[in-house]
């Protein structure tokens, strides 16, 4: 049997070719270098002043007199490109692994570590108050990386490895490693508002469903089928509203904090990119701040 070349497979159900990137035989795209005009996945294609090049034409210099760092390789958001496109993944992944694996050695840490707003623990005697709005503002953080069940840490580390690969190589780093962090503090900061006080809640859902909706924001922008990243994330949602013993807030507020913080990193025109992008962070680390600080007030 003939094989195709990269390239050139084959559309299902039709005679026209549907291009794949030239270093991923594997991966369809409808993106072209726009020097080369061979096809790039979004992990190889670098921001290019029209449209996008292909790694090889950006380590070929662009023959416009730029300054070395100007031609350096781009991602999408303006970020640079990494040997290790995983890198932030592998290492999220990591400490969620290790927190993990010590609240299993240690169970009386999930109390220490948990999203509380304020309650009494009455051990040891003579009991104390605990909680967000009695300054322990680190289980805001804390609670993001907290997990209890192998099932719960299964699903959050399947989707941080599928879902934060790809965004982490279109972002760039730093970008990416914003985008995870301040969407599970939004996760965490509605769950503050919403949630009864004296409700523990574990968060770390709320940085996944971030990554979600930058997913969805980054296929659109791509102009890729939205189809499945939409019917797998409705299909989480029906999970978060039906399933007893879930944080939907966690899961809502860091998805909206995603989608918004995703508009700013890929659809920021290139004049004014680092400004929308970080303008993006600082609206929605303010938006929870502020819920922070209000729900403070009415619990103080």
């Amino acid at each position: 049997m003939d094989q195709q070349p990269p390239g050139d497979r084959a559309a299902a159900g039709s005679g026209v070719p549907t291009p794949t990137c030239y270093r991923h035989p594997d991966r369809e795209t409808g993106i072209s270098c726009t020097r080369c005009e061979r096809p790039v996945c979004p992990e190889c294609m670098v921001s290019a002043s029209v449209g996008f090049q292909c790694p090889d034409c950006v380590r070929q210099g662009s023959g416009t007199g730029h300054h070395p760092p100007a031609a350096r390789p781009r991602t999408l958001a303006g970020g640079s490109v990494a040997a290790d496109p995983r890198l932030v993944t592998k290492i999220l992944v990591g400490i969620n692994l290790a927190v993990f694996l010590l609240v299993s050695v240690r169970p009386a840490l999930v109390g220490d570590l948990t999203l509380l707003g304020l309650a009494w623990d009455p051990s040891p005697p003579p009991g104390s108050v605990e909680g967000v709005a009695e300054g322990q503002w680190y289980r805001l953080v804390t609670s993001m990386f907290l997990h209890q069940e192998v099932v719960h840490i299964g699903f959050n580390m399947l989707g941080l490895w599928w879902l934060g690969g790809q965004l982490e190589a279109a972002l760039g780093r730093s970008r990416y490693l914003a985008l995870y962090l301040l969407s599970g503090l939004a996760g965490s900061a509605l769950t503050y508002l919403i949630a009864a006080p004296n409700q523990g809640s574990l968060g770390a859902s709320g940085a996944v469903y971030g990554l979600f909706g930058a997913t969805a924001v980054l296929m659109r922008r791509m102009n890729y089928d939205m189809r499945p990243v939409l019917v797998l994330l409705a299909i989480n949602m029906v999970f978060t509203f039906t399933w007893g013993g879930i944080a939907w807030e966690a899961h809502v507020g860091g998805l909206i904090a995603g989608v918004v913080i995703a508009i700013g990193m890929v659809h920021a025109p290139r004049e004014r990119r680092t400004a929308v992008q970080v303008g993006a962070c600082a609206l929605v680390l303010l938006a929870s701040i502020g819920i922070i600080v209000a729900r403070t007030m009415s619990l103080t």
